[in-house]
């Protein structure tokens, strides 16, 4: 496998170091890449104790990207355990789904102890989680020991050591638990953030139906009001309240966008000033005013006029005193 890969690159040396270090199984993980493949992973884990996966032993792969580790691995599991789904990418802080929450400083140890850490949580609706009964998923991990890989040929009997009450955890194990820790605790605080905004997320949205409620039923009174002011050209125009409210798309009872609304509301001053331009309060004093402007434009016209004819004026004098001036040199 050394010969297939650059051995320069960063992700081969470090994918080469942790296989070098996960190399033999421990009594509550394991992991190893496939022979062809350095970027795909097949691990094991045994369900936490004191759980509902208690005396499990669950098979998965980790895919990792070629980035790795500044982007995340994806992980599947491949044995039915009731929190996870089978064959499909899970969603979680320390996955592909999340390459905000990623650190490089995290492993495939990190990743393994922090499955085992996130298996007894809720699912809550998550890419990937399951929300099994208690009795079903202790039901699938008396089932998961009969489970044996075709890929790898990784048989969950044997896959991991026995476990035995004087085991202890290494130096290693100990670190990854701790960031595995750190990563749970991550995980609920951004779902508790989540529930909060969702929460003020569906206050908005309420408010927001109702609004958009007032405003269709307000365009369907315009619109069945419509016929009649075209019908009265002389009644007086509507108030500014009135102008304001938002309008409904035609045979939609969608509300208008602002860029739509203010075209309509264009359109319809526009029609307004021309059936009475002087019916609206400030009208008349709108033609007065664009009155002096009429006039300052005539006349700064004709203004323009009378200096363009003195000018031709001068010129033509000029030219007639240079034309007697010649005749007199002449003479």
């Amino acid at each position: 496998m050394e010969n297939k890969y650059n051995l320069k690159s960063p992700a081969v040396k470090r994918l080469m170091k942790e296989a070098a270090e996960l190399r033999d199984p421990t009594e509550h993980y394991h992991a190893q890449p496939l022979e062809d493949n350095l970027f795909e992973w097949h691990f094991s884990v045994r369900g936490p104790p004191d759980s509902d996966f208690d005396g499990g032993v669950y098979h998965g792969r980790i895919v990792l990207p070629p980035e790795y580790p500044m982007k995340p691995p994806s992980i599947i599991l491949l044995t039915p355990n009731g929190r996870f789904e089978v064959g499909k990418k899970i969603c979680l802080s320390i996955s592909g789904h999340h390459p905000e929450t990623w650190q490089p400083s995290w492993s495939i140890r990190t990743a393994l102890i922090a499955i085992i850490g996130f298996m007894p949580t809720k699912g809550e609706g998550a890419i990937g989680s399951l929300d099994y009964t208690p009795e079903e998923r202790r039901a699938l991990a008396k089932k998961s020991q009969d489970f044996c890989c075709e890929t790898c040929g990784c048989s969950m009997r044997s896959a991991l050591l026995a476990l035995t009450p004087n085991s202890h955890p290494s130096a290693e194990d100990h670190q990854a638990k701790e960031l595995a820790q750190q990563i749970n605790f991550k995980t609920e605080s951004s779902s508790s953030r989540q529930a909060s905004e969702s929460g003020e997320g569906e206050a908005t949205a309420s408010t927001s139906t109702l609004t958009q409620g007032d405003a269709s039923t307000s365009a369907g009174q315009e619109a069945a009001d419509w016929p009649q002011a075209e019908q009265q050209p002389e009644a007086p125009a509507a108030t500014g309240v009135e102008a304001s409210q938002p309008h409904a798309a035609p045979g939609t009872g969608r509300p208008l966008s602002p860029r739509q609304r203010r075209t309509q509301q264009q359109d319809q001053q526009a029609r307004r000033d021309s059936r009475e331009p002087a019916s609206r309060p400030g009208g008349a004093f709108a033609a007065a005013a664009r009155q002096p402007q009429e006039e300052s434009h005539a006349g700064s016209a004709v203004l323009i006029v009378v200096l363009t004819l003195a000018l031709a004026a001068l010129i033509f004098r000029r030219i007639y005193l240079a034309q007697e001036y010649k005749f007199d040199y002449e003479l």
